[in-house]
């Protein structure tokens, strides 16, 4: 997050073995290419994608029909799964940048949009204490917003667009199912800079990470980043008295102030966690201080569990 006033593992390559030559109808192997070609779209449908359309070339019949695998809200076309260009097309319309105004001035954050008259999902210390809640999204449109439940134990809050409608949601996926050394892409606004995309692995599951909770310490030097704990060491700040630790996805992705709210997700273009925390070395200021590859998400799986919390205008942590 950016706080103003305070602070591809590649997809092998597969070529298709070329159509078998047809033998002379009067040899009693003629039948064989057939068996050879569901062979081979048995093994393309192994690996993914075109498995269908060869068997409708090589035996004149309508594909198989195939799944789409996920959830209503975004997807990854076949053409484009797995890659971080595709995932960064598919899920960037769900992805917005958040404005909050409040006493203490200006903080920039991300969040994700997860229905499509406008819940959004984001960081609690993206809008603690905010009087004002200015919404944009990748296609330049602003919304104002309200703070629907917040869950500062957790560090998640749940806002609403006013007057939206027709949005394109993200899909959650399930977090248990990540493994460390999983292919990841993380988008957000970074210092402002909407809809920027990074890409990396989970580095580790798991972590404990210690955030402030209390609304003071909310608004830490932007240039340090937002202070947290981590192996009994302090991170780009005092984190204070009040705070709440939990389980987090590491990710080596690059993340910067502004990057807390938005989405870390893999390679299906299924969000798998919320980027909540960076590291940034302590003796670095202004333009230097920046990712150095120790990134910290909140598991999808735990924001899926308190979204109707959120929902009834609290959290389980409020």
């Amino acid at each position: 997050m950016t706080d103003y006033t305070q602070g591809d593992q590649q997809q092998p390559t597969f070529a298709y073995p070329p159509p078998p030559a047809y033998a002379p109808a009067a040899q009693p192997r003629a039948k064989r290419p057939v068996a050879l070609v569901v062979a081979v779209a048995v093994a393309a449908a192994l690996v993914g994608g075109g498995a269908s359309a060869l068997v409708q070339e090589l035996t004149g019949g309508d594909p198989a029909p195939t799944g789409t695998g996920g959830v209503t809200g975004t997807s990854v076309s076949q053409s484009s799964k797995g890659t971080v260009a595709g995932v960064a097309q598919a899920v960037s319309p769900s992805i917005v940048e958040i404005s909050a105004t409040s006493a203490s001035g200006k903080s920039t954050g991300s969040g994700v949009i997860i229905t499509g008259d406008g819940e959004i999902v984001t960081n609690n210390h993206v809008i603690a204490g905010a009087s004002e809640i200015k919404v944009r999204l990748s296609d330049g449109k602003t919304y104002d917003a309200e703070v629907v439940g917040t869950d500062p134990d957790k560090d998640l809050a749940l806002i609403k667009l006013q007057g939206a409608s027709g949005l394109k949601a993200a899909t959650l996926g399930d977090s248990g199912k990540v493994r460390v050394g999983d292919q990841v892409v993380a988008i957000g606004s970074p210092e402002g800079l909407t809809g920027t995309v990074t890409s990396g692995i989970v580095s580790a599951l798991d972590r404990d990470v210690t955030v402030a909770k209390d609304e003071g310490r909310q608004r830490p030097d932007p240039r340090q980043g937002w202070p947290f704990e981590f192996g009994g060491q302090e991170f780009n700040g005092d984190t204070g008295d009040s705070k709440t630790t939990y389980k987090a996805i590491q990710t080596d992705a690059s993340l910067n102030p502004g990057n807390s709210g938005g989405a870390l997700i893999n390679m299906n273009g299924e969000i798998i966690g919320i980027n909540s925390a960076m590291y940034s070395p302590s003796a670095a200021t202004g333009s230097t201080a920046g990712s150095v590859g120790l990134g910290c998400a909140i598991p999808v799986n735990t924001v899926k569990a308190d979204l109707d919390a959120l929902r009834s205008g609290s959290g389980s942590g409020t």
